[in-house]
C-alpha cells in the first residue's frame, strides 16, 4: 500500500461561488488537475491523506458533492478538518454520511494496514510564523475577524489537547505511524515546538500537514527533525499533484 497526501483541496462543488479560480493563474481548472495528477499516480490499494480544507460547502448536505467526488478518485482516503471546513459535522453524523472508502479523524485515531494515523487540526502559534514565505493575497471567499492573541493561544492549546488525545488511541502495534495537523506544527526551519514534543513523545514516524498559501517560490520549508518527517502538502504548493509519502 502505497501512501500518498494532497491537502487543501478547496473543492467547490457543494459551493459553486467558491472557487479558488478567483486567485489566478496559479488555480486555474485546479479541480480537474487535482482529478487527473490523482488518477495517474494512485492505485485503488493506495492510501491518500487529505489534512484539511477540503470543501467550501457550509452544511454538510452541501459537502457531500464534494466528499462523493473525492469517493469516485482511487483509493482510501483519511480527512482531518481544516480551519474552512465549516461543514465538519459531529463525528456520528459524519460517520454515518461519509461515503465508503473514505475515513475520518477527530479526537480519534484510524490504522489501515500497518499504517495507524491520528492528529488534530491546531492553530495559529505564537511559537512561529510564515510571514517571510508568504505572498500576501486578500482572500474574497471568507470574511474572518482577526482574534485576539489570548483567544488564539486558547484555541491553540485545546487542539494540542486534541493532538495528545488522537495520538493516544493510535495502534501501538502499527509499523507506520503518521500525524496529521491542518497548520503546520513546527517552524519552517524545524525549531522546538509544544506540537513537535508531543509528536515525538508518540514516536510519530511522519506528520502530513498544509493550510499556507502562495507560498514564494524557491523556498525549502520543514524537513527531518529528530527522525520525524514533515511533510508540507497545500495542493497548490505541490501544483495539485499527490506527494508521496511511502512507496
Amino acid at each position: 500500500m502505497r501512501i500518498w497526501a494532497l491537502s487543501d483541496l478547496h473543492l467547490p462543488f457543494g459551493a459553486p461561488d467558491k472557487s479558488m479560480e478567483v486567485f489566478g493563474a496559479a488555480w486555474e481548472n485546479y479541480t480537474a488537475l487535482i482529478e487527473k495528477n490523482w488518477r495517474k499516480r494512485v492505485g485503488i490499494d493506495d492510501l491518500v491523506l487529505i489534512a484539511g480544507d477540503i470543501s467550501w460547502a457550509m452544511k454538510l448536505s452541501d459537502a457531500i458533492k464534494d466528499l462523493e467526488w473525492i469517493n469516485a478518485l482511487p483509493g482510501k482516503k483519511v480527512i482531518l478538518k481544516g480551519n474552512h471546513d465549516y461543514w465538519w459535522p459531529s463525528n456520528k453524523q459524519l460517520a454515518t454520511a461519509l461515503p465508503p472508502s473514505i475515513h475520518f479523524i477527530n479526537n480519534t485515531a484510524v490504522t489501515i494496514d500497518d499504517v495507524t494515523i491520528g492528529g488534530a487540526r491546531l492553530w495559529d502559534s505564537s511559537e512561529y510564523h510564515f510571514n517571510e514565505f508568504i505572498t500576501f493575497q486578500e482572500n474574497p471567499l471568507v470574511k474572518e475577524k482577526p482574534l485576539k492573541p489570548e483567544k488564539g493561544e486558547a484555541i491553540f492549546e485545546r487542539d494540542l489537547r486534541r493532538l495528545r488525545m488522537s495520538l493516544e488511541q493510535m495502534d501501538p502495534n502499527a509499523s507506520y505511524r503518521i500525524a496529521m495537523t491542518h497548520y503546520p506544527p513546527i517552524s519552517a526551519d524545524l525549531q522546538d515546538s509544544r506540537a513537535s514534543k508531543i509528536l515525538e513523545e508518540f514516536h510519530v514516524d511522519v506528520c502530513i500537514f498544509g493550510h499556507l498559501h502562495n507560498v514564494k517560490k524557491g523556498r525549502l520549508l520543514f524537513g527531518e527533525k529528530n527522525q520525524i518527517l514533515y511533510l508540507f502538502t497545500s495542493a497548490d504548493y505541490l501544483l495539485f499533484d499527490p506527494m508521496l509519502v511511502r512507496g
